[in-house]
């Protein structure tokens, strides 16, 4: 599936993903000690995501773990720094949350900062959700 605005384009297309790209994106992030290329490599392959582009150049990633049914979780939602505060995001995010494969099933994730901008989109904190960090077993 796609989405077009002006020369900016979403898709699910998982062969437009570029690898490197995804990999620096993350390494912007606050939770990139957690997304070594390695995993990020099995991220994507076990992942629906998400590619923004800017023309062919690939300035945006995200990513749903889902079952299609019930369950959806919103990871690795992230825009170059260069392109942020156009609306991107905002964008991006309705398109994920909007992606017939999805729609309709209870989403959720996990944010240090961003919960204003992603209550938005229907999301809210929630004290029944529990978690923990992966352990090396």
């Amino acid at each position: 599936m796609e989405w077009e605005k002006g020369r900016y384009r979403i898709t699910d297309d998982p062969a437009q993903i570029k690898i490197d790209v995804v990999w620096r994106l993350l390494q912007t992030t606050y939770w990139k000690d957690r997304r070594p290329r390695e995993i990020v490599e099995k991220i994507v392959a076990r992942s629906l995501c998400f590619s923004l582009f800017d023309d062919t150049r690939q300035i945006g990633f995200g990513r749903a773990v889902t079952d299609k049914a019930t369950i959806t979780w919103l990871a690795d939602v992230v825009v170059e720094p260069a392109y942020r505060s156009r609306g991107l995001g905002t964008w991006f995010v309705a398109c994920v949350v909007s992606h017939p494969a999805i729609k309709g099933t209870q989403m959720a994730l996990q944010t240090l900062d961003a919960h204003g901008f992603y209550e938005k989109f229907g999301f809210s904190a929630n004290c029944a959700l529990m978690s923990t960090v992966a352990h090396n077993l």
